[in-house]
């Protein structure tokens, strides 16, 4: 299952990468994709595991860039 986000209010690249690779780490991502340009967050999740992973991304986002607004999109 795939799921976008939107992290409004990204400062940096490295801030983008560090999120990215984070995510990537995730039990039960198969894939993650974020884009500065964009600031979208795509995740390739297991079916079952959306919800669980996608809050994780978001403690994690918010560590790593507490001022960008967390909005999954779909």
């Amino acid at each position: 299952m795939k799921k976008i986000i939107k992290l409004e209010g990204l400062c940096c690249a490295n801030c983008a990468a560090k999120i990215e690779e984070g995510v990537k780490k995730l039990n039960g991502v198969k894939s993650a994709s974020l884009s500065f340009m964009t600031q979208r967050l795509v995740i390739e999740a297991e079916d079952g595991e959306e919800d669980r992973i996608v809050e994780a991304a978001r403690v994690l986002a918010d560590k790593i860039e507490p001022e960008a607004e967390f909005k999954v999109i779909r």
